[in-house]
């Protein structure tokens, strides 16, 4: 369907990017464009214009830090919005007895967010240490590791459906789970965490110990979406499986298709060389899970979200 601009945005606060380089704000740092890039300085313009999108049949994705995500050589069609403007980045602190409650807008960047925490000796969130991204983007995936993950601070979550119906649900409500939940699709504008005081050396070590095993053990300079697969389940106990070790016994580390190889340091992890493109990367994602799939008899599901114009 072709975008009437003036329909879409003509009275909304919102600022607006034509044929946007989304690619190269992706940590892969590769794909297309966007035909039409959004950023609202407002909630309320954020709600109108997915209102919008909605009776005119626009498809809408949101765009948050970019840390899992790989576009599409040909770009992307629909609205692409990203919520960067200050309003969706405040966090606001209210302590009530050794308890603090966290407000965290959606575009609040974790890795910010990890260090204030660590600052204010508050303690709950160091498991999120390393994670890159926004809150929005890690409360849509339960994201997380070895540590915890970050439901397990989670509160409530003040929510924008497609269809522009804002709700705020109970964590509680939502029966998170591993890179899951039942929230439904839709936007996330924030959310409320849930935090406690502690002594500020202990807080600080356990961020330090949380990145620094990060450190040694991912590919944390290179070029990447994070992990690339999910750790799959195994029937019928239920337990997960190590991604990673299911592609290094398939002796896939170093695999390569293009500028896109598996990485030696740590095999769950894609990284890109200078001529990557997202099709190299694609054809490696299917190409890794082909392997797996006839060798080890499992069928891992990727946890990198790759964007396509619609139809392809």
């Amino acid at each position: 369907m072709t975008l009437s601009r003036s329909s879409l945005l003509g009275d909304l606060d919102v600022n607006v990017t034509l044929d946007a380089p989304i690619g190269a704000m992706t940590w892969y740092g590769i794909g297309g464009r966007a035909d039409l890039l959004v950023s609202p300085r407002t909630e309320e313009a954020v709600i109108e214009l997915v209102r919008r999108c909605h009776r005119d049949e626009v498809t809408v994705r949101v765009l948050g830090g970019g840390a899992n995500l790989l576009v599409d050589d040909a770009g992307i069609d629909g609205v692409v919005i990203k919520l960067d403007h200050e309003h969706f980045r405040q966090v606001q602190y209210s302590a009530h007895g050794e308890i603090t409650a966290a407000l965290v807008g959606a575009g609040a960047d974790l890795f910010r967010l990890v260090q204030d925490t660590k600052r204010r000796a508050l303690r709950g969130f160091e498991m999120m240490a390393g994670i890159p991204g926004t809150i929005g983007g890690g409360v849509r995936m339960n994201a997380g590791g070895a540590w915890g993950q970050l439901s397990d601070c989670l509160q409530t979550v003040r929510h924008l459906s497609l269809d522009g119906e804002v709700r705020e649900f109970e964590a509680a409500s939502l029966a998170f789970r591993y890179r899951g939940s039942n929230l439904p699709p839709g936007i996330v504008l924030s959310c409320t965490l849930e935090l406690s005081e502690d002594d500020p050396i202990r807080v600080r070590d356990r961020v330090m110990e949380i990145f620094r095993h990060k450190q040694s053990t991912q590919p944390m300079a290179d070029h990447s979406a994070g992990c690339a697969f999910r750790n799959p389940i195994e029937p019928p106990e239920g337990r997960h499986l190590s991604a990673g070790a299911l592609i290094d016994s398939a002796g896939l580390k170093g695999h390569r298709v293009g500028g896109a190889v598996v990485s030696e340091h740590h095999a769950n992890f894609i990284v890109t060389e200078p001529g990557a493109s997202a099709t190299h990367v694609r054809q490696l994602v299917e190409e890794v899970r082909k392997t797996v799939r006839e060798q080890c008899g499992i069928e891992l599901e990727p946890e990198i979200v790759m964007w396509a114009r619609s139809g392809i």
